[in-house]
């Protein structure tokens, strides 16, 4: 039998069912990802399977250290059969880690091969992957095409044009929606330096005079509403930590005025004002009934050397702790509460640990105002936790706590045409637990709500939660 198979990360019937009548065709809203805009618009060939699978793969590189492997053939000018046969040897050694687990699963869905890839066969594997390379069927619209992919939202600053986003909905030969999602990082940047000359830009893209905490958040709300007209219906937010601190008019305006002009705050001033300026932008997000996201707990670039040989998101990353999340998320969620600024949000946590601090949290802030059930999302497992451990984790805790019933599920993450088996593998991992349930008799083996629940969770909960 072939690794891959319907039976793959399934343990029991129920669950072999629920994938294969329910789970496996369904489309994919992938509401978070890196992909650019632009390369889906030019649609361009890739050269070979080592520009698919390695260039700008951080998960992959870091693997391949781990395994000993030289950075000249990870991220140096090593030629193309040199960095595949790399990362063949580390596949090699991967057994408990998804990225095996990943790599077959593109392996089967898009090269239709089975066999296991290592250091033995790389060169068959690499010369069948790149004779099909070469058709139209592995450009990035094919790609996604195949993958059965209805909507995806990638990451966009706040000043970027769109332009590529608004050529792709012009296109008419070309139905998946690209939708931008707003990600105001220049906005919450320590360096009072770099905010200024963002504050700057801003006022000349706006056409607006910035000297003012209320002149700033209108042109703010000129760039949202800038997103909105081109589909965005989501925010995302990168903090290293949740951290809130009540920050008063005035005082918000002084802080401001001051960064705005070069000078740093202290760490309380940052605080007080990152958090005014959290509840400003939560309420341009309420007003227009967008979903925003809060992705929390990386502590990003940590080795300073490779940082200036490489760069960054190259696979120096780590989970954060943090002193008093729970507090702290608790009184930011309930200050724009008090602001009457809570939208629908999704919180994503990286430190497993804090699970059930996340999902407890959630659980305080739901309600009907919205016009969907759960609001208050608790994201899927996110980055280091895209495991099957993770997965687990997060979905027992959601479900501990809250309604599994309703969750908006999976999401790639990730900068790769390739990487759509992710909800495959979610989905898999989903129907097994539930399924699982159902064989302990912890729950009935009722199919229409079981299946209704598989339906929602893979596809049907995130159509209604964006509403694009």
């Amino acid at each position: 039998m072939d690794f891959i198979n319907d039976h793959f990360m399934i343990d029991n019937e129920v669950g072999v069912r629920l994938y294969q009548d329910v789970a496996k065709d369904l489309p994919i809203i992938d509401y978070h990802c890196h992909l650019e805009a632009k390369d889906i618009y030019e649609n361009k060939s890739f050269e070979d399977i080592t520009q698919l699978w390695l260039a700008g793969d951080h998960y992959k590189w870091r693997a391949m250290r781990a395994n000993g492997i030289n950075e000249h053939f990870i991220t140096g000018d090593a030629s193309a059969e040199d960095k595949f046969r790399a990362w063949a040897e580390t596949v090699e050694a991967a057994f408990g880690n998804p990225l095996y687990h990943w790599t077959h699963l593109e392996l089967n869905k898009y090269f239709g091969c089975n066999m296991n890839l290592d250091s033995q066969n790389w060169r068959e594997v690499m010369a069948h992957c790149n004779q099909l390379i070469k058709h139209s069927d592995f450009k990035p619209r094919r790609l996604m095409e195949r993958s059965n992919v209805e909507v995806i939202c990638t990451t966009d600053a706040p000043l970027d044009s769109l332009e590529y986003h608004r050529l792709l909905q012009q296109d008419q030969t070309f139905a998946i929606k690209v939708l931008p999602t707003f990600r105001p990082d220049d906005v919450f940047n320590e360096k009072a330096a770099e905010f200024a000359l963002f504050i700057t830009k801003l006022a000349q893209l706006t056409e607006t005079r910035i000297d003012t905490f209320n002149q700033f958040a209108d042109a703010i709300g000129k760039r949202i509403d800038w997103f909105h007209k081109v589909g965005c219906r989501i925010s995302d937010h990168g903090p290293v930590s949740i951290q809130y601190k009540a920050c008063s008019p005035e005082d918000a305006n002084h802080l401001f005025s001051r960064k705005a002009e070069g000078q740093s705050l202290t760490d309380e001033e940052e605080i007080q004002l990152n958090s005014a300026i959290f509840i400003m932008l939560s309420a341009h997000y309420k007003a227009r009934n967008w979903a925003m996201q809060i992705h929390f707990g990386a502590i990003r670039n940590n080795n300073s050397r490779m940082r200036q040989q490489v760069g960054i998101n190259a696979g120096f990353d780590s989970i954060n702790d943090q002193l008093h999340l729970a507090s702290s998320l608790n009184q930011l969620l309930d200050a724009m509460v008090q602001a009457n600024a809570l939208p629908k949000t999704i919180l994503y946590n990286l430190n497993a640990s804090y699970n059930d601090v996340v999902a407890t949290t959630i659980a305080n802030f739901q309600s009907a105002e919205h016009g969907v059930k759960s609001p208050m999302q608790f994201g899927s497992g996110w980055w280091f936790n895209d495991t099957r451990r993770g997965m687990e984790s997060q979905l027992n805790s959601l479900a501990d706590q809250g309604l599994l019933m309703h969750f908006v599920g999976m999401l790639t993450d990730s900068r790769s045409f390739v990487s759509y088996t992710r909800h495959d593998y979610f989905r898999r991992i989903l129907c097994n637990l539930i399924g699982g349930w159902v064989e302990k008799g912890e729950v009935p083996n009722n199919k229409e709500v079981l299946t209704r629940m598989i339906r929602n969770i893979c596809h049907a909960n995130a159509n209604n939660y964006f509403n694009f």
